[in-house]
């Protein structure tokens, strides 16, 4: 946990090595893109800065899958908050699930080793507290692993303004997901707080005594999936968005809709 860690922009190379050692459920459904790349960054990240032997782990928000990699699954005790009722009941790999609000629900000081907050902070309207909650819980040099969409990129434009039927009608015909929407399935309402924006996520850590050591800004899942399921419709996406990099700033690319860091606490 001593040994200095830097922020880490590179693809891994081994992203074809899925199964050595064995990942979750969640990292395998992802199609290949940078995305995947990037989970397996921090994947590695995690094995190299976690100290060995048993691991408490806070995961902020618990579907039916975890993000982590089943070596380090396989050696923590895993608990889960969440608010709705039906994704506290499906979860399978938790040791305990509370149903509670991550914004509110508190743990005792220097309790865990890593905070998961995937595909969180956006439902949340005060990420404040909820970072502050998590930061509190850690023990001094653990970890919290954010991924979370931008808001400033075309899907996350698209996310924050348009209605939630419009979500549940993507995720139900162009990702092909017939239960979405239903109790305890994605896609749920989204806020956007100011600090779901990467620059203001990191000035925040540093004011809060966290430090980066792992960023990286990835094209979103969504157009991997598109191009597989729906080409014609994507074919039309990325066209638009290379319109509106051609327009934008030089280095923009309207398509990294998705981001993952990883705080430490000093």
């Amino acid at each position: 946990m001593n040994k200095s860690a830097t922020i880490d922009l590179a693809t891994p190379t081994s992203a074809q090595n899925l199964t050595s050692p064995a990942h979750t459920q969640a990292l395998l459904d992802l199609v290949a893109g940078e995305a995947r790349d990037s989970l397996l960054g921090v994947h590695e990240v995690l094995r190299r800065e976690l100290p060995q032997g048993r691991l408490a782990i806070y995961e902020a928000g618990g579907g039916s899958s975890s993000f982590l990699p089943m070596d380090v699954l396989g050696r923590s005790r895993v608990i889960v908050v969440d608010i709705d009722e039906d994704q506290v009941r499906n979860n399978t790999y938790a040791d305990e699930a509370i149903l509670g609000d991550v914004q509110t629900y508190r743990f005792g000081p220097e309790t865990f080793d890593v905070v998961i907050c995937y595909n969180v902070i956006e439902h949340l309207p005060d990420v404040e507290a909820a970072l502050l909650n998590f930061r509190d819980a850690l023990k001094r040099g653990g970890m919290i692993l954010i991924g979370a969409p931008n808001p400033r990129s075309l899907s996350g434009v698209v996310t924050k303004y348009s209605p939630h039927w419009f979500h549940v009608w993507f995720y139900r015909t162009i990702r092909g997901i017939r239960t979405a929407g239903l109790p305890g399935e994605a896609p749920f309402p989204t806020f956007f707080h100011p600090l779901v924006t990467l620059s203001k996520l990191e000035a925040f850590a540093v004011d809060h005594g966290l430090e980066m050591i792992y960023r990286r800004e990835v094209e979103s899942p969504r157009y991997p999936e598109m191009r597989q399921r729906k080409p014609l419709f994507a074919a039309l996406v990325d066209a638009g968005a290379a319109m509106m990099n051609a327009v934008l700033p030089r280095g923009t690319d309207v398509r990294r809709g998705d981001y993952h860091v990883i705080l430490r606490k000093r």
